[in-house]
């Protein structure tokens, strides 16, 4: 790990964005106390917790796995920890509830997991680490192991309990569409170091270097007057030659490659002043093959200016504070 500086806000939905291998991991369970920094401090609300082991520390970590016990009901894995912690009975079971109510899971008590499906699952995984009430609560990839329905169904989910119980989620993903979807503010990681940290709307529309725009989303990166410009693909419009084209500015080329995708069909395009754009286009008048342009086709391509965003080098310095 390089060193990195960063802050979270109370409150927040905090993701950590990055590849496999880039530290975001590490640096989570850092936060939990199961990995030690070789410098530095992690603090949680003011307080140095460094040396805290995992147990004292104000923090519940939710994993991919679940981990849930299958031979204890819905209600036994949810009040486990607070059982641990010697609660009484009927407090537990009050807590327990009130969980359960939190993660949208009213009258699954009595169930085993093994009758519950992969999202309710994950649901009592999360009833259960919110029910001692930690200032943080720390998700590792936790939707990784779902389809992709229940996972984009999962991710609205989360997203409105975290708002509900108010509770700091610090969430790591590989997925850049669900850290889009999810977050306040998303740390995108690479190599141990912090390349970005944003909000998902700036860190889109924005990125601060190569890295980042080409990993979060599709994005195309082409040389223009000496300056590195990313494009999105849904900000370029394919034109019709000699038709004016106001306010864009605009570029022959040929298309290489079409990808039919239901809603949309993506183009890759050819560019004679150098570099290869991706667009799409949506599939709104086009009732059959027909209505697309041909591979092979010379066309033109026009983006605002505006929408061509100028990225800095490969990579920025190693310490990023928000």
């Amino acid at each position: 790990m390089a060193g990195i500086d960063l802050e979270i806000e109370a409150g927040e939905f905090f993701t950590m964005l990055g590849p496999s291998g880039s530290g975001k991991t590490t640096t989570l369970r850092m936060i939990a106390g199961f990995e030690d920094p070789s410098s530095g401090t992690i603090e949680l609300a003011g307080e140095d917790v460094s040396g805290v082991p995992p147990y004292e520390r104000a923090v519940n970590t939710v994993f991919q796995d679940y981990a849930l016990f299958p031979h204890l009901t819905v209600a036994e894995n949810v009040a486990y920890g607070l059982k641990v912690a010697k609660v009484d009975k009927a407090e537990r079971r009050k807590r327990g509830e009130e969980a359960l109510e939190m993660v949208r899971l009213p009258g699954y008590a009595d169930r085993k997991p093994g009758e519950l499906s992969g999202g309710q699952r994950q649901r009592v995984a999360l009833a259960r680490a919110i029910v001692n009430r930690p200032r943080v609560l720390l998700l590792d990839e936790p939707l990784g192991a779902l389809d992709l329905k229940l996972r984009e169904q999962m991710q609205v989910e989360l997203k409105s309990i975290q708002g509900d119980v108010g509770i700091t989620f610090v969430y790591v993903t590989h997925d850049q569409d669900e850290a889009l979807t999810m977050s306040d503010r998303i740390a995108v990681f690479s190599d141990g170091r912090i390349e970005q940290v944003s909000p998902p709307v700036e860190l889109y529309e924005h990125p601060a270097n190569e890295f980042v725009a080409g990993f979060v989303g599709v994005s195309n990166l082409i040389e223009r007057d000496g300056e590195t410009l990313t494009i999105r693909p849904e900000k370029i419009e394919l034109l019709e030659a000699g038709v004016p084209s106001e306010g864009l500015h605009s570029e022959p080329g040929r298309i290489a490659e079409i990808a039919y995708a239901g809603m949309v069909t993506r183009y890759t395009v050819d560019l004679d002043a150098g570099g290869t754009l991706q667009l799409v286009r949506q599939n709104v008048d086009s009732a059959s093959p027909d209505a697309f342009p041909e591979q092979g086709k010379t066309v033109l391509v026009g983006w605002r200016p505006q929408h061509a965003a100028t990225v800095g080098g490969k990579s920025t310095k190693e310490e990023v504070a928000p």
